[in-house]
């Protein structure tokens, strides 16, 4: 009986497979399906940001300030390189 069952259900399968949409069935389709494509992305960011776990305030302002010192930091030791390639290159062009 399991069987005849499948045998029904690939004989049903294979119908589908060989019935093709038209141009303006495939069209109507996607139409009917575009207002479902557009919010899923949506519903999925929020359901993400529900999980997030966010810091406290003071956490907030510690992150903050390790950032901007990190970017100073930076900051000189990129204008310290380029003091440095720019007097390299001066006295290679002034040789």
């Amino acid at each position: 009986m399991s069987e005849g069952k499948k045998l029904k259900k690939a004989n049903k399968k294979a119908v589908e497979k060989k019935k093709e949409l038209s141009f303006f069935e495939k069209v109507l389709n996607f139409f009917k399906r575009l207002p479902k494509l557009i919010v899923s992305p949506f519903k999925n960011t929020w359901r993400e940001l529900k999980k997030v776990t966010w810091p406290s305030r003071e956490n907030l302002f510690q992150y903050t300030g390790i950032v901007l010192a990190f970017m100073a930091f930076m900051g000189l030791v990129i204008g310290l390189l380029d003091l440095g390639a720019s007097k390299l290159i001066a006295r290679i062009i002034g040789s």
